[in-house]
């Protein structure tokens, strides 16, 4: 019986610890593509909800920079939201044309979601519960915050949206 208890107990704090594989989600592209996280697996992930008509549009420049430096050590995938003042009303077309034309965006790109509330996406579920990514609970208070993966799958930072792509504070992880 003691040994049950403790088998018990144990899978409890293993289950606790965020044992959730975020490897095991999956997204759909800005072009109807199921994309499986799977495809990543060993590489770093920056998550980052963007937006088009938001102050912190420019990002996309400095976002794009950092998927040409560090392509190789991270792989950029970029969140239409439009759940922050509206500054992303587009459908996916529009939105992929807009940061093709205006920022040359060439990193990966999903189709839009929710990264709050109701209908949050299970990715940003996993992005902002402890219960999941046994790191921390956070939540999403405006447009171009990013997440930072690492390797081996666990959540190594989050980072407001004045945070810049290219700054120390992300670089340094990578």
């Amino acid at each position: 019986m003691k040994h049950l208890l403790f088998i018990t107990i144990l899978f409890s704090a293993f289950m606790s610890n965020g044992q959730d594989n975020l490897r095991d989600y999956s997204f759909t592209s800005i072009d109807g593509e199921t994309i499986n996280l799977t495809r990543f697996e060993g590489k770093k992930l920056l998550f980052i909800n963007v937006a088009s008509r938001c102050g912190f549009t420019g990002q996309y420049r400095e976002l794009q920079e950092l998927h040409e430096r560090y392509g190789e050590e991270v792989i950029l995938i970029g969140f239409p939201c439009d759940q922050f003042g509206g500054q992303e009303p587009g459908e996916e077309a529009q939105i992929k044309s807009f940061c093709e034309k205006n920022y040359g965006v060439t990193f990966l790109m999903a189709s839009k979601i929710e990264v709050k509330g109701r209908g949050q996406h299970p990715i940003y579920n996993w992005l902002t519960s402890k219960e999941l990514n046994g790191v921390s609970d956070s939540s999403v208070s405006w447009n171009f915050e990013k997440f930072l993966i690492d390797e081996k799958g666990q959540l190594a930072g989050h980072f407001k949206s004045a945070v810049r792509p290219l700054s120390e504070k992300i670089t340094s992880l990578l």
